[in-house]
């Protein structure tokens, strides 16, 4: 029997601006988590009805996490993420969904992860 424990896989904060935040969150919850289990970006126009949104800050009404992959075929994991916080309500569209992904490929890619 094997007794050794298993890591919870979690995403630790990192360089921000804006209030302070959570500084971890597990795979699976909030936007971020779920965007980071699912290895694909969360496009949410209005947090409210986000099912275990993780109200970071009470003036955020949008957003978008893109995470950034690395590793090929089946070793893909997410080493870490894009995540933006919108005022208003549909701050983000598609265009910025494009975007982000392009620049979350392209991080994933490049840096020595």
């Amino acid at each position: 029997m094997d007794h050794r424990e298993t890591k919870k896989q979690q995403l630790i904060l990192g360089p921000f601006q804006g209030k302070v935040a959570c500084q971890t969150i597990a795979f699976g919850r909030g936007v971020c988590g779920t965007a980071a289990s699912t290895q694909t970006t969360q496009l949410v126009p209005d947090v409210e009805q986000f099912p275990g949104h993780i109200a970071c800050d009470g003036d955020s009404k949008s957003e978008i996490v893109v995470p950034i992959v690395a590793g090929e075929g089946g070793s893909r994991k997410v080493v870490a993420i894009i995540d933006i916080d919108c005022a208003v309500l549909n701050g983000f569209d598609e265009v910025d969904k494009k975007y982000l992904e392009q620049l979350a490929e392209l991080l994933g890619r490049s840096c020595d992860w």
